[in-house]
Parts: C-alpha cells; sequence; structure tokens
C-alpha cells in the first residue's frame, strides 16, 4: 500500500514537472533570446545568449528611440489599466451588493443579465463597439475612439460581468448583521458599503484587480479597435507590433519589449499570489 501510494505520488509528481517545464518554455524563450542580437536568433533560438550584455543594449535602444515612444507607451498602459481597474472594481463591487442584498425577480433578472457578458465573445461585439463609439461622437461630439476615457469605458464593459460574478459570491459569505449593525449606529448606505463592506472584499479585491490587470496590460486586440495603430494614445502592445513590419521583424526588438511588458505583471503576481488563491476559494465556499 505504502509502495503503491508512493508510485502515484511520482507519477503526479513526474507530470506536474513535465507541466511546469512546458509552461516555463514560452518564458525561457523570450529571456535568452532578448539578450540577442537579430541573427544570432535566427541561427540559434533555443541557445544561451553569447553576450547577456545585448539585453541592456536592446533595452536602451527601445527606450531612448524617439520613433518607437515605448515611455509614452508604457505611461498609456499605465493610465488605462489603473483606470480600468479602479473602475471595474468599485462599480462591480458596488453592484454585486446590491444584487446580493436585493433579494427580487429583478435583482436575479439583472445577475443573468451580467452573467450573459461572460459568454457572449468578443469577436461578435468588437466591430459594432467601433461603430457605437462613432455615433457617439456623431452625436454628442465626444471623442470616444483613440482616447483614454474610450478605452476606459471599453475595458468597464468587458471586464464588470467577471468583477461581479466573483464579487457576488464573496458577499454572500458576509452576515447581513454587521450591515444592520452599522445601520443602527446611524451609517447611510455609502457610508455601509465604504467602511464596513469593502474592508472585507480586500481579499476578492486583490483577485479582481490582478486577473483584470493581466488582461488589460496584455491586451492587443481591443487597443488595436479603439485606439488605433500608430497613434498618439497607444498601449504597451500596440507599441512591440511597431517592430514587425511586413518584410522584416526585429526579433531581438520583440523580445526584449515582451520582457519589459510581461516583468511588472510577474512581479506583482509572485507577491500577490496568496491573496489571489484565499480570493478565489473564499468566493467559492458559500
Amino acid at each position: 500500500m505504502v509502495l503503491k501510494k508512493k508510485i502515484i505520488l511520482g507519477v503526479v509528481g513526474f507530470i506536474t514537472f513535465i507541466l511546469f517545464l512546458l509552461t516555463m518554455f514560452p518564458f525561457f524563450v523570450v529571456v535568452v533570446n532578448s539578450a540577442k542580437a537579430s541573427l544570432e536568433i535566427i541561427t540559434d533560438p533555443l541557445g544561451f545568449p553569447s553576450n547577456w550584455g545585448q539585453l541592456i543594449e536592446n533595452i536602451k535602444f527601445i527606450w531612448t528611440n524617439p520613433s518607437i515612444r515605448y515611455g509614452s507607451s508604457v505611461f498609456s498602459s499605465v493610465v488605462i489599466t489603473v483606470g480600468s481597474l479602479a473602475t471595474i472594481t468599485v462599480f462591480a463591487a458596488m453592484a454585486a451588493w446590491v444584487l446580493v442584498r436585493t433579494k427580487t425577480k429583478v435583482s436575479m433578472a439583472l445577475f443573468l443579465f451580467f452573467l450573459s457578458g461572460l459568454i457572449i465573445p468578443f469577436q461578435v461585439v468588437m466591430f459594432p463597439l467601433v461603430n457605437l463609439f462613432s455615433r457617439i461622437y456623431d452625436v454628442t461630439g465626444i471623442r470616444m475612439l483613440r482616447t483614454y476615457h474610450g478605452m476606459i469605458m471599453a475595458y468597464i464593459g468587458f471586464g464588470v460581468p467577471l468583477a461581479i460574478f466573483l464579487f457576488h459570491g464573496f458577499i454572500k459569505s458576509i452576515p447581513k448583521e454587521l450591515e444592520e449593525a452599522a445601520e443602527i449606529d446611524g451609517c447611510s448606505k455609502p457610508q455601509i458599503f465604504f467602511k464596513v463592506v469593502l474592508p472585507i472584499l480586500k481579499p476578492i479585491v486583490v483577485t479582481v484587480v490582478i486577473l483584470n490587470a493581466i488582461w488589460i496590460w496584455n491586451d492587443f486586440l481591443l487597443p488595436s479597435l479603439v485606439l488605433g495603430i500608430g497613434q498618439d494614445v497607444q498601449t504597451i502592445p500596440l507599441a512591440i507590433r511597431a517592430f514587425a513590419g511586413s518584410f522584416v521583424k526585429k526579433w531581438d526588438l520583440i523580445m526584449t519589449a515582451v520582457l519589459m511588458a510581461a516583468a511588472p505583471i510577474v512581479v506583482i503576481f509572485i507577491f500577490l499570489q496568496k491573496q489571489i488563491i484565499k480570493g478565489m476559494v473564499s468566493g467559492s465556499i458559500k
């Protein structure tokens, strides 16, 4: 019996190790090729670089080249990501709280309506979305395309359904007596939410923020539609696209730019992975 258990654990460990290698292989390719010149990547794409100092040279070239505008792309990505995360988190938490505490047929229908956003493919609505933004400008004069607020509004629409789903499951585990006690003490509805409910939501807030940050920071398709390629406002994925021309692809710069873009998200995820797992588990207990 003990031998059988050891064999099973060994097989599971071996499979886990293989899955780990398969998962880390793309990251390995990016790291080793970001420290090479283009010719070295073409001749030996899986080998270690002959000079790791080439990575510094590639980073300097990307940051200092005025035609790439990588610095402004980082700024745009930060503004869009932070603005989208703040609005998605607050709006979704408030909506989920109201839906949980208002137990009516209307609230259930609204909850199911929000969940329907999880099953509608983005490709179905991407062109109607661009058309809608164009019509908004024609009617109101407010520009939505190629602007920060237009990009943030698009991410709110696509990010809120999942956030509401996660918050909804977590809020159901919060005792309603806490809110009733705060109401007896004279707190208004906004005070109850921001002073009592929101602090309790910290684990699931971290989960929602990280999941959406990874998506928004790395997204290419939606910014390419709303912002356009080669415009004044562009995110990091759009800037990386500039390295891939119709006839020539600068693989050394592409790999270096991908590494620079992925590094912040990887570091944040490593430090907050316990909170992410805690939030996912806590939201699914009840």
